[in-house]
């Protein structure tokens, strides 16, 4: 009996938040007009890519679920997004994102599985794309990025000064939670890390 082929090998992927993180910060974006790539960002996605990560955004875009703009709307937003990344000599592998609307301003609370903090996201992506959940990292300006990317069981950085790290518990940052100054810094931090292995003699 012949055996079965190896399965093929799950790839890593750097998850990102959208807002504040890859573009300038626009409260419920509703124009395409209005987006602007964050400097250093599309330069940063290159070299994530080169080194072998997937990108993926995760996005929670409550302003559906608000009724502020649509749907469609925001797949126009994202194909704009996409396209200035291109411009740029940057792509993303796929972008997911939650409408739901919380009910509270508690950014660790989980009111939906697919809304940060919550890893429903992340994990979809994980399965469709067949990424590497412990080989991966979550990038995010806020602390519902942080915890959804940890509870996807990934390492997650804070880049910006949005949000703080003091709200964690101790043992969820051991070694698992960074902090940058932006997306290019935390690019830096992965790439940096991975390296690291191979630079032990």
């Amino acid at each position: 009996m012949n055996a079965e082929p190896p399965a093929p090998a799950r790839r890593p992927a750097v998850f990102l938040d959208r807002d504040d993180t890859l573009i300038v910060d626009v409260p419920y974006l509703a124009d395409p007009a209005g987006l602007r790539v964050l400097a250093g960002a599309a330069t940063a996605l290159a070299a994530l890519r080169r080194a072998g990560y997937a990108l993926v955004l995760a996005t929670n875009q409550s302003a559906v679920g608000r009724g502020l703009i649509t749907e469609e709307r925001l797949r126009t937003i994202h194909d704009e997004l996409e396209r200035l990344l291109a411009a740029d000599g940057a792509t993303l592998d796929a972008i997911y994102y939650c409408t739901h609307a919380p009910r509270s301003d508690d950014r660790t609370a989980v009111e939906h599985p697919d809304r940060k903090p919550a890893p429903g996201m992340l994990l979809r992506a994980a399965e469709e794309l067949e990424l590497d959940l412990p080989a991966s990292w979550m990038v995010g300006d806020r602390v519902s990025d942080v915890l959804a990317g940890l509870h996807a069981g990934c390492r997650s950085i804070l880049v910006g000064s949005n949000d703080t790290l003091d709200g964690l518990p101790t043992p969820a940052q051991d070694g698992r939670v960074f902090a940058a100054a932006d997306l290019a810094a935390a690019a830096e931090l992965i790439l940096d890390e991975r390296l690291a292995p191979s630079e032990t003699p």
